[in-house]
C-alpha cells in the first residue's frame, strides 16, 4: 500500500514541477517583450504577423531578381553583352542574331510618349477632382475611372484592334494601322486611373492652410492650385508617374494587338513594332526548352526588370532632391 502511494504521488509532483517550469518561461518572455495583458499579447502577435507579411513581399522581390539573373545573365554573357544590348536585328530562329535594340528603343519610345499623353490628362483630372467638381460631378468621374482601372488588359487591346487600328489606318491612309501610334494611344488610357487615383489622394492630401495663405494673398482659386496645392503634391504626383510608367512599360497583352508584333526599329509613328514585354510573351511558347532563344528571353526579362528599377531611383533620387531644394 506504501508503494502503491509513492507511485501514485510521484506523478503529480512531476505534473507540477512541469506546470511551474511552463509557467515561469511564459512569465520570463512577457518581461522580455513588455507584455503584461492579454491585450499586449495580441498586439504582439499582430506586429509579428504584420512582420511575416512584409518579409513575404521582401522575399518575393529577391526570388524574382534572383532568378532573373540566374536565368538570364548567362545567355546574355554567352551572346556578349554589346551584341545583345546594342544589336539591331533579332532573329533567333534563322539567323541566330539576339539583338534588343528595336524592343529597347520601342518600349522607351512608346512608354515615353503614352506619358507625354497620359500625365498631363491625369493629373489635370486629378486637379479638377479634388478642388474644383462638385460631389455630384466627382462621384460620376470616379466611378468612372474605377471601372477603367478594372477593365482587363485584354479587351484594351480588343477595342484597339477593332476600333483603333482601323481608324488609325483610315486616318492616315497606311497599310496597316497596328503600328507605334496605336500602341501609345493604348497605353495612355491604361495608365490614366493610377495616375488620376494617386495624384487625386496627394492633391486631397495638402494642408488647407496653405491655399487659404494663397487667396488670402490675392490669388485666384486656379493659380492657388497651380502654384501651391501641385508644387505642394509633388511627391505624390511623381510616385503617380512612377506607376503609369510601371504599368506602360510593363503591358503585354494588349500591346502585342496594336503594336503589329514585327521587330523593326522604330523609325516613326506608323512603323509596325515589338515591345520588350511582347517579345517575351509572343516568342516564349515557340522557343525550345534549354535553348539560347528561350534562355534570351529571360536575358530580356532581365533587362526589362533593370530598366523598370533604373526609373524608380531616378525619379526617387530627384523627388528627394527637389524636397531638399
Amino acid at each position: 500500500m506504501e508503494k502503491e502511494k509513492r507511485m501514485t504521488g510521484m506523478p503529480q509532483i512531476g505534473g507540477e514541477e512541469t506546470s511551474e517550469v511552463k509557467q515561469s518561461a511564459m512569465e520570463r518572455f512577457k518581461l522580455r517583450f513588455g507584455l503584461r495583458t492579454a491585450r499586449d499579447v495580441v498586439e504582439f502577435l499582430v506586429h509579428g504577423l504584420f512582420f511575416l507579411c512584409g518579409l513575404v513581399a521582401v522575399a518575393c522581390v529577391l526570388f524574382i531578381s534572383v532568378y532573373l539573373v540566374i536565368a538570364g545573365l548567362p545567355t546574355m554573357l554567352e551572346i556578349g553583352v554589346t551584341e545583345f544590348l546594342f544589336g539591331d536585328t533579332w532573329s533567333p530562329k534563322q539567323e541566330q542574331l539576339y539583338g534588343i535594340l528595336p524592343f529597347v528603343l520601342t518600349s522607351v519610345a512608346g512608354t515615353g510618349g503614352a506619358i507625354l499623353i497620359g500625365v498631363p490628362v491625369g493629373v489635370l483630372t486629378a486637379m479638377f477632382l479634388a478642388k474644383i467638381a462638385n460631389e455630384k460631378v466627382a462621384a460620376v468621374i470616379r466611378t468612372a475611372v474605377s471601372l477603367l482601372a478594372g477593365i482587363p488588359s485584354v479587351v484594351y487591346g480588343l477595342v484597339g484592334m477593332v476600333v483603333l487600328v482601323p481608324a488609325v489606318q483610315e486616318a492616315f491612309h497606311l497599310s496597316s494601322g497596328a503600328n507605334l501610334l496605336s500602341a501609345i494611344v493604348v497605353l495612355a488610357v491604361m495608365i490614366l486611373p493610377s495616375i488620376i487615383n494617386v495624384a487625386e489622394t496627394s492633391l486631397r492630401a495638402v494642408p488647407r492652410e496653405y491655399e487659404e495663405a494663397s487667396l488670402a494673398l490675392g490669388a485666384t482659386h486656379i493659380e492657388t492650385i497651380f502654384r501651391v496645392s501641385l508644387p505642394a503634391a509633388r511627391s505624390g504626383v511623381a510616385t503617380a508617374v512612377v506607376l503609369g510608367i510601371g504599368r506602360a512599360i510593363g503591358e503585354a497583352m494588349a500591346i502585342i494587338m496594336v503594336s503589329g508584333n514585327v521587330a523593326n526599329m522604330p523609325g516613326s509613328l506608323f512603323t509596325p513594332v515589338r515591345f520588350l514585354t511582347t517579345a517575351i510573351a509572343s516568342e516564349m511558347n515557340y522557343a525550345p526548352v534549354g535553348s539560347v532563344w528561350r534562355q534570351s528571353l529571360f536575358s530580356i526579362g532581365l533587362v526589362l526588370f533593370l530598366f523598370i528599377m533604373l526609373i524608380n531611383v531616378f525619379l526617387n533620387v530627384f523627388i528627394k532632391n527637389k524636397k531638399e531644394d
